[in-house]
């Protein structure tokens, strides 16, 4: 079974409208809703990145709700994929973080939205996951996507998740669903690994 997956939703560094690094709000139902697919799919952990006191505490009143309050109660498989939540300050402490607990540097995935060069496809990426016994960190953006320095400490760039349309906006918690699904859903677990 896969156990070296990691995912991140960046709040900060993101791009505001103006093209700007800022810090982004995090949305109550993307900690859960995020905490269910990444534990849906056996992903190690999911780190949420925000370095603002204000955001973060945000992020443990949820956490603290459905893992210790009346939440735990209500809903047990709620607080079950809450485990897997991380919160963390900044990018460079997230994946110092996971180099420490591997004894290796993560592979980083960069996704986007936004076409780009040399991007990797989702079977090749499959590929990597399933082969490679490096920890696996995809990095998810918020707000106007994650700045190029970012994307510059990256191993790879994957494919932007594409509808037949003109429009392409999904939330953070869609592209992450379809993205866990793509690579490391269902057929990948029957294949014995």
């Amino acid at each position: 079974m896969l156990n070296n997956v990691y995912v991140a939703v960046l709040h900060y560094p993101m791009l505001g409208k103006d093209g700007k690094v800022v810090t982004t709000a995090v949305a109550n139902m993307d900690v859960h809703d995020i905490a269910r697919t990444c534990r849906t799919y056996n992903v190690k952990r999911y780190y949420i990145v925000n370095n603002l006191p204000m955001q973060r505490q945000i992020v443990l009143r949820v956490l603290n709700y459905w893992e210790n309050g009346f939440g735990r109660e209500y809903n047990p498989s709620r607080a079950e994929a809450l485990k897997t939540v991380k919160l963390i300050s900044y990018y460079e402490d997230l994946t110092e973080e996971i180099r420490r607990e591997n004894v290796a540097s993560p592979i980083t995935i960069f996704t986007s939205a936004k076409p780009r060069d040399d991007t990797i496809s989702y079977e090749k990426m499959k590929e990597i996951v399933l082969n490679d016994e490096k920890p696996i960190l995809f990095l998810f953006g918020t707000g106007q996507g994650m700045p190029l320095e970012i994307s510059k400490t990256c191993d790879f760039s994957l494919a932007p998740i594409r509808g037949r349309g003109d429009f392409n906006h999904l939330s953070v918690r869609s592209a992450v669903s379809i993205t866990l699904d793509r690579i490391i859903g269902e057929n990948v677990y029957q294949g014995g690994k």
